[in-house]
């Protein structure tokens, strides 16, 4: 019963915070931090003292894999290399320079140790760069942000389990990086393959609560074997999570979609905000016991913000090549765009009718450095498409439409991307919320108490994780909406408002074409005017009142093809990426929810 009262507590005392944390501009998970360290500092509170498997295996999966689920794929593609650069090897980088760090002021402990304890305050964490999401932060540093909390905890976890191997016994670099890669590779194959079963199964499911309720299976029918085959499960869950993420719209209804959003929100608020909770209750009782063990906490709490300052710094440093090699990238993207433009061009003119010998380009010869650009660039396109049919150097050659609708899908994509680097750079303002949102949390509370316990000072290695985990929470999260408005990012609401205006229009063809061919729409001219006034916004709430049946049907069926159409444009344009993801996902969810509420008026 008493245990039962405690997890009550506890979810109304979340609830309250995300209730209050809005009004007094705090972050939730900083005040349940907080409220966790002072009920734990009360003398009758036990002390608390939870198994790290329930995080690591119990939590972290569905954590993770909701992120993924949520995180748009084009945006995770576009910022890729961004995100691998720092999800890989800076969590390498970090671990061993704070390894190094650690031998110097901790004594009596190895390098294998040190690097160890590196591993597991090195990763940022997909829970704690929630709060960064929250306060506003421009949509391309969250999306790098997330997918780099997403993918570090596998490198981060790997290097642990290595390092803790090698205190027993020593083991080699190459052993290492073997045992990385694998871990990543094959974690990846058994996370596509769930994904996908997931989708081919539960579009066969029509009931919406069995449909959510087998979602809450995914994220550990892709740990587990991963975890079985010494691959890492993270990885896995991340996986199964990106691939159902972007295949929901095609494979679900929309009845299955807002039911599998809402409850997994219900679950990352209570699993977020329970972790949170916990660390707040265990920081006490473990600030006890190195007290008791090793005369005060002075040296843990003095090493822990020199390791979260070092990390700060060495973030920093590898931050800012990377976010001059982006830079260069997106400069040499725009000098190609106008030749790539050029060939899109050629491309649908080769689509109404194949050429019979190579075109030439009229344009004015192009630099030496653009030509070599642009001619490593089409020889990628002629390696990825058909490359036994290619001839030539720089000419376009002789090719199909259906291969010319292939290139020009390729180049409208690639186009669009740097028109979004363009609108979205990762400038020095960027960069700096790169550094700063960095936030340690719940994967080094977890993995610190993951170390073996005949480890030299155990309990001061992970106290001075969680000195870096609460600090950095505290600290770096704390003031992160301060300097966000200190940077002065210019608001990009004009930029959106007019991309949506042109999205509408975009829509509203189709919604016409669909019109055009339909057949009830002959025989119920009618059906013109009522949509043409619902696509304006006029009689929203009314549109079906005074209808005949005979005539609602006929309007639903032809509302139905239409949401059909748009819905299947919005996915191409997601596939070709000429619109900002949060705007379409947007759009998508408004068909969702407008095919749901014809079927509720007519099922009234």
């Amino acid at each position: 019963m008493v245990q039962i009262l405690i997890v009550v507590v506890a979810i109304l005392g979340i609830a309250a915070a995300h209730v209050v944390g809005p009004r007094i501009h705090v972050a939730p998970p900083l005040i349940l931090v907080v409220v966790g360290a002072v009920i734990g500092m009360m003398p009758f509170v036990p002390a608390v003292d939870i198994d790290p498997e329930w995080i690591l295996v119990g939590v972290l999966p569905p954590l993770l894999y909701s992120a993924a689920v949520s995180m748009p794929t084009m945006d995770f593609r576009r910022d890729f290399g961004a995100i691998s650069a720092l999800s890989v090897l800076l969590v390498l980088i970090s671990s061993v320079v704070l390894g190094i760090f650690f031998v110097r002021v901790i004594p009596d402990i190895s390098i294998a140790t040190g690097i160890a304890l590196g591993a597991i305050v090195s990763p940022t964490d997909a829970v704690a760069t929630s709060i960064a999401k929250r306060l506003g932060v421009p949509h391309r540093v969250t999306a790098v942000l997330e997918g780099e909390s997403m993918l570090n905890d596998a490198t981060a976890l790997v290097l642990l389990r290595s390092a803790i191997a090698a205190i027993a016994t020593s083991i080699s670099f190459v052993h290492v990086a073997l045992d990385f890669v694998l871990a990543v590779v094959i974690a990846v194959l058994i996370g596509t393959v769930v994904g996908w079963l997931n989708l081919a199964v539960r579009a066969r499911v029509p009931d919406a609560t069995v449909n959510t309720a087998i979602s809450f299976t995914v994220p550990y029918l892709a740990y587990l074997p991963a975890e079985e085959l010494g691959a890492s499960g993270l990885v896995a869950a991340v996986t199964a999570g990106l691939i159902t993420g972007a295949g929901a719209v095609r494979f679900l209804t929309p009845q299955h979609r807002q039911s599998d959003a809402q409850n997994w929100r219900t679950v990352e608020l209570i699993a977020e905000g329970g972790v949170f909770l916990l660390m707040g209750l265990e920081l006490w009782a473990l600030t006890v016991d190195v007290h008791r063990d090793h005369d005060g906490i002075g040296t843990a709490v003095w090493i822990g913000l020199a390791a979260l300052a070092l990390t700060v710094v060495v973030r920093a440093v590898y931050v800012v090549p990377v976010v001059w090699w982006l830079e260069r990238a997106s400069r040499r993207g725009t000098a190609m765009r106008p030749m790539l433009a050029d060939l899109n061009a050629e491309m649908a003119e080769r689509q109404k009718a194949p050429p019979r010998r190579p075109v030439r380009s009229r344009e004015a010869r192009p630099s030496r450095r653009a030509r070599r650009a642009i001619g490593r660039e089409w020889r990628r396109i002629r390696r990825r498409l058909e490359p036994h049919r290619w001839a030539g150097r720089g000419d376009v050659p002789p090719i199909s439409p259906e291969t010319a609708r292939l290139v020009s899908h390729r180049l409208t994509r690639q186009i669009a991307d740097i028109d979004y680097y363009r609108s979205a750079p990762l400038g020095p303002k960027e960069a700096t919320i790169v550094v700063w949102a960095g936030l340690r949390g719940v994967v080094t509370l977890a993995a610190a108490q993951t170390l073996p316990a005949d480890v030299p000072s155990r309990s001061l290695l992970v106290l001075i994780a969680f000195v870096v985990a609460a600090a950095s929470l505290l600290g770096q999260g704390g003031s992160l909406a301060w300097l966000i408005r200190r940077l002065g990012i210019a608001d990009d609401a004009e930029q959106r408002a007019a991309e949506q205006k042109r999205l509408h229009a975009h829509l509203s063809v189709t919604a016409q074409e669909v019109l055009a061919e339909s057949e009830l729409t002959k025989q119920y001219p009618a059906l013109r005017q009522r949509v043409d006034e619902l696509t304006r916004g006029a009689d929203t709430e009314d549109y079906l009142v005074g209808m005949n049946l005979r005539f609602r049907t006929a309007f639903a069926d032809v509302r139905r093809q239409i949401i059909a159409a748009q819905r299947e444009a919005l996915l191409h344009l997601r596939d070709e990426g000429t619109f900002h993801s949060a705007l379409l996902a947007r759009e998508l969810r408004q068909l969702d929810a407008e095919e749901i509420s014809l079927d509720m008026r007519l099922d009234s």
